[in-house]
């Protein structure tokens, strides 16, 4: 049983995999900064000049489906990389793990 433990250990894709997690979890922090400043900006759009800013929907729209992209990695739902390790591409749909809730 600890030889098997240990094999888990030496898998190199564990530790690129943690390495991936930990860069994911630091972007998801600048992200999520982004959206509140977003969100403040379009408060105070809609307080000003009584309509949200329309030149920001799309990029608060981008950086909620990067959030999406960079929660499914970290949740192991996909095995499909976010930006920076991959294209930016978030209106393609992640492949997802099937898993069979049922026991």
């Amino acid at each position: 049983m600890v030889e098997h433990i240990s094999e888990k250990f030496q898998n190199i894709n564990i530790w690129h995999r943690l390495f991936l997690m930990l860069v994911y979890a630091m972007l998801a922090g600048l992200v999520r900064m982004l959206i509140w400043l977003l969100v403040v900006l379009q408060l105070g759009s809609m307080l000003i000049a009584g309509d949200v800013n329309r030149n920001v929907l799309g990029f608060g729209r981008s950086l909620a489906a990067y959030m999406y992209h960079i929660y499914l990695f970290l949740t192991f739902n996909t095995d499909d990389k976010a930006f920076p390790f991959a294209k930016w591409s978030l209106y393609s749909s992640p492949d997802l793990h099937e898993f069979n809730l049922r026991r």
